[in-house]
């Protein structure tokens, strides 16, 4: 009878306790929902949002501290974000829990598994905070959960009570319920911060930080649709830095970003009425947009002034450089009815500036267009000069230091234009690179050169190894080494007869088709060097592990030896570096005896320049091969 009359009083407790259980869920949740729920809330920064979770949290679960803690980078700590008291709200503690003394906490954490430790101080994931932690705030009961930030677990919430609690599952489910809002709260704003990261790199310069060309064609638009309504004039300038190249080669390119940092600087800095909008195009180019004074003279004084501003010296680190610029003067409704038809024409008048000398300023007119059809027509023409076979090759000797003999030749492409004669490679490479058409060239290079071997060879003489520039649209080309293959076979020359020099930046990305491209060369039996060094950003670690017998001193640091202390250090540097790498090396662009001297007595195996002969047509070269070989 007591047995039955004991089970008819527990059933009822318990339908209680569940009843309680449920109704104490639905409060807790209602309670979150209702403030998360709320306009402040959604509006309120993070700090607010934090600090309103951890009062409700304090009051519904009557605990006396709530604290949201993240993780640092590499998860051997957790630092804590908020710390929230019941009794006194925020509090200014700055706290930090390391892995290494509470290894077993962490273990927890990193599984994402929730801690309702009730006893703190014997909990085996809790227990070793006692000394340093429970026992100084007098905890008793730990309840933490775990939150994350886009998917990836980044911290948790820990509720703190100051006497011994068995946490029931609706106050579990609510304390999760709560780290889930901060985990939305995390990802939310990561997607903000992306969303603004995306909107920076679509409308900003990453380097400068001013805005780009898509933003200065987008306030194009905007305005020009506006003045076409009322005809207010404007004026864009189109800003290019002459000859950034040559400080990049000879001063590397970190040198070259800081001086277009500065001209940025100074461009926005410099005091001009009317100037609505400062861009930068790209590379080293500028736009500037002007709404006022827009007659030619009054753009004159303008240009003047912003050329000023550029050509003073920058400088960098111990030493100072200058730089010219050339502009291009585009003007509404003068030259254009649009933006897009705007920008072209100020970039044209850039170009066409630059074709008169730079460091100057140029308006544009009609008649540029026609030099723009020239430069197509000299596309034209150099495509079919290379379909043709119509390029020559010349070539300059590297002399070998000691014994003063010829012991290798550089192959250097010419172009006889129909009309303007003999052109140099810079005259026209650059037209080859921005039309595509440096792989067709560097095979029509390859060709004249093994057709140059074989006249050699019939007429009874064997030419020395013969120096091939490779640019860096052929060391990627994973079509390159087969095509040269094949060539070599054709023409009988065997592989070991060259050698190719691959300029320093393209070895940059060192991916497994570059590694393979340069293997299958050397498979064929031919050498590599380095071209034009120190001039780029070549790793120290990755050149020892490449298969390259010979380093080239940029001629920049050979010119001015005599009386440069800089060059001369960097020039010895390099020098110990080839040696240390267990690899040749050849200074360019020796020029005169004491440069000869120098660089011999500090080692140098090989010298090349015009001191010794500047590149010649092969017939012309052959005196100086037959009586220095």
């Amino acid at each position: 009878m007591s047995d039955n009359n004991s089970i008819s009083t527990t059933q009822p407790t318990r339908l209680v306790q569940l009843m309680d259980s449920n109704q104490s869920f639905i409060n807790f949740h209602a309670s979150l929902m209702n403030l998360s729920h709320r306009t402040d809330f959604i509006n309120d920064s993070r700090q607010g949002k934090l600090i309103s979770l951890a009062e409700l949290g304090c009051r519904l679960l009557d605990v006396q501290r709530f604290s949201v803690w993240q993780f640092n980078v590499d998860v051997s700590a957790i630092d804590c974000e908020i710390l929230y008291l019941q009794d006194e709200g925020i509090s200014p503690e700055n706290l930090r829990i390391e892995r290494m003394t509470n290894p077993r906490y962490f273990d927890a954490l990193t599984k994402a598994r929730v801690i309702d430790a009730h006893d703190a101080s014997v909990d085996p994931r809790t227990s070793e905070f006692m000394e340093a932690y429970l026992t100084p705030h007098s905890i008793k009961s730990m309840l933490d959960s775990p939150v994350f930030n886009n998917g990836r677990l980044s911290g948790v919430i820990c509720l703190e009570s100051t006497r011994t609690r068995h946490w029931t599952l609706p106050e579990i489910s609510f304390a999760a319920a709560i780290a889930d809002t901060i985990s939305l709260t995390n990802t939310y704003e990561a997607w903000l911060h992306s969303q603004e990261q995306i909107n920076f790199l679509a409308h900003f310069d990453d380097l400068t930080g001013l805005p780009n060309l898509r933003a200065m064609q987008e306030r194009l638009s905007k305005m020009l649709d506006s003045k076409q309504s009322n005809g207010d004039p404007c004026a864009l300038l189109w800003i290019d830095l002459d000859r950034l190249k040559s400080i990049n080669d000879g001063m590397g390119q970190l040198a070259g970003n800081r001086i277009i940092n500065e001209v940025a600087r100074r461009l926005r800095e410099l005091f001009i009425p009317g100037k609505d909008k400062i861009a930068r195009a790209g590379g080293d180019e500028f736009l500037m947009l002007i709404r006022h004074k827009l007659d030619k003279q009054s753009l004159s004084h303008l240009c003047n002034t912003i050329q000023m501003a550029i050509t003073q010296p920058i400088r960098l680190t111990d030493q100072k450089a200058s730089v010219t610029a050339s502009i291009g003067i585009g003007r509404f409704p003068e030259d254009a009815h649009n933006a897009s038809t705007l920008l072209k024409n100020a970039e044209t008048a850039m170009y066409h500036a630059k074709e008169l000398g730079r460091a100057q300023h140029q308006f544009f007119s009609n008649d540029m267009v026609l030099n723009a059809r020239q430069r197509f027509q000299m596309e034209a023409q150099l495509r079919q000069a290379i379909s043709n076979d119509q390029l020559d090759v010349f070539y300059q000797p590297i002399m070998d230091a000691r014994a003063q003999k010829v012991i290798a030749i550089e192959a250097l492409v010419r172009w006889q234009h129909p009309l303007r004669g003999w052109l140099t490679p810079i005259e026209f490479l650059p037209l080859a690179q921005v039309t595509n058409m440096m792989t067709l060239l560097g095979d029509t290079v390859m060709r004249r050169i093994c057709k140059d071997i074989n006249e050699a060879r019939q007429s009874g003489q064997t030419l020395p190894l013969i120096a091939i520039n490779l640019a860096p649209e052929q060391l990627h080309d994973a079509g390159f080494p087969a095509r040269l293959a094949q060539l070599l076979e054709q023409a009988d020359v065997a592989g070991n007869r060259l050698e190719f020099e691959v300029v320093e930046d393209s070895l940059k990305d060192n991916s497994d088709g570059l590694q393979q491209n340069l293997q299958q060369l050397i498979a064929l039996g031919s050498k590599l060097s380095i071209d034009d060094f120190g001039t780029g950003y070549s790793s120290l670690s990755r050149l020892k592990h490449l298969p390259f017998s010979k380093l080239k001193i940029d001629r920049a640091f050979v010119s001015d030896l005599a009386t440069n202390q800089d060059d001369r250090a960097i020039v010895l540097s390099i020098i110990g570096l080839a040696k240390g790498l267990g690899v040749s090396i050849v200074a360019e662009g020796v020029e005169t005896a004491d440069q000869e001297a120098w660089l011999i007595e500090q080692g140098c195996d090989f010298l090349q320049g015009y001191y010794y002969s500047k590149p010649l047509p092969l017939g012309e070269l052959q005196p100086l091969l037959s009586a220095k070989i």
